[in-house]
């Protein structure tokens, strides 16, 4: 893009500037220096011309050689910068890439009588573009260090909670053995048979909050909204198959959907208690991946609210990471209403897994 190529210029041209006048100075001074040469080129004889050529053709070797062995080493630095940066990082890098900017600049415009001051300027702005290249892959590769850090945190978190979940479901069976045991003692204690049903469904209700999504950090976020849903007593509802979401970032899905399960339960707490549901589907579809978030709203708003544009849920907090999380695996975020319902589409390329 655009940003990209702005970048590249500002880092690349000091150098390309400093090589080609190091070169072209050094291939100069070797050749008088071998030659004695004076005077004008014309009146050369034809051994000096040929030899003034080959100094010539092996500045320009020089430089190639220069700029495949740039390229060996800073490959690798440039695919990180390239697939990781954001634009903040941008910035930084052109801000930083100013002082080779100004110090070639003045070396062409200001070129100085002692010729020997040249050459560390020039040297100077090499090393400070191509560190510049390298301090961004740094700043790329704490990002992603910090990422796999949160990862592993989530990870960690997951199975605990899952061994959590699995001593949970041994004491609800524990109980419900003691449970079926005072219900056959007491089948004319109807109070106590109630109320030993209802603490079975409370224990029930509440482990079939754990959803098996095919992909643990969803599923740690789907338990977590369902039971802040049922805090605020909202129907939830998740169909969710997403094995072949794994190509997402763990923080891409938790901006996607923690984001979008906000936005439905904080519409859904101004609603009365017999109107709050929320369905969320996901699902792969053909070559791509479908993800859909419903909730209800109020009916008076749909008299009021023309367009889609005056919509306060399109201004929820959150609806501009999702849309920026759709586009970079080059999908696509619409929020609308449809009839008595809001609806969130998140539609995502399952091809984005290749690239």
């Amino acid at each position: 893009n655009s940003r990209q190529k702005l970048t590249a210029v500002l880092v690349f041209y000091p150098v390309v500037i400093a090589v080609n006048y190091l070169m072209q100075d050094i291939g100069a001074r070797l050749f008088f220096a071998c030659t004695n040469a004076s005077g004008s080129p014309s009146e050369w004889p034809g051994s000096l011309l040929l030899f003034s050529t080959a100094v010539h053709t092996l500045s320009l070797l020089a430089r190639l050689l220069f700029w495949l062995a740039a390229w060996a080493f800073l490959k690798k630095y440039l695919c990180r910068i390239t697939s990781s940066l954001t634009l903040r990082m941008w910035l930084i890098v052109d801000v930083l890439t100013l002082a080779s900017i100004v110090a070639i600049f003045t070396i062409i415009y200001f070129l100085p009588e002692e010729i020997a001051v040249v050459y560390p300027i020039c040297t100077a702005s090499i090393v400070s573009s191509f560190g510049c290249i390298y301090l961004a892959a740094y700043i790329c590769d704490s990002v992603q260090t910090s990422y796999r850090a949160q990862e592993l945190e989530q990870k960690q978190a997951y199975f605990q909670d899952k061994l959590r979940e699995e001593e949970r479901v041994r004491s609800i069976y524990h109980d419900m053995k003691n449970h079926l045991l005072v219900m056959k003692a007491r089948q004319n204690d109807s109070e106590a048979l109630n109320e030993s049903v209802r603490s079975l469904q409370m224990q029930i209700e509440a482990y079939e909050t754990y959803y098996h999504t095919g992909n643990d950090y969803l599923d740690m976020i789907l338990r977590d909204k369902a039971r802040l849903a049922r805090e605020k007593q909202i129907d939830f509802h998740a169909s969710v198959c997403f094995s072949e979401g794994m190509f997402l970032e763990p923080l891409d899905i938790s901006t996607i959907f923690g984001n979008a399960l906000d936005n439905a339960i904080e519409a859904s707490e101004k609603l009365p208690q017999s109107l709050r549901l929320i369905n969320v589907k996901a699902a792969p579809v053909h070559d791509m991946l479908a993800i859909t978030v419903e909730n209800n709203r109020m009916i008076e708003e749909l008299a009021s609210q023309r367009t889609t544009k005056k919509d306060t849920f399109l201004h929820g907090f959150g609806i501009s990471n999702i849309q920026k999380a759709a586009e970079k695996y080059g999908g696509e975020c619409v929020a609308r209403p449809k009839g008595e319902k809001f609806a969130l589409k998140i539609i995502l390329p399952i091809a984005a897994k290749s690239s």
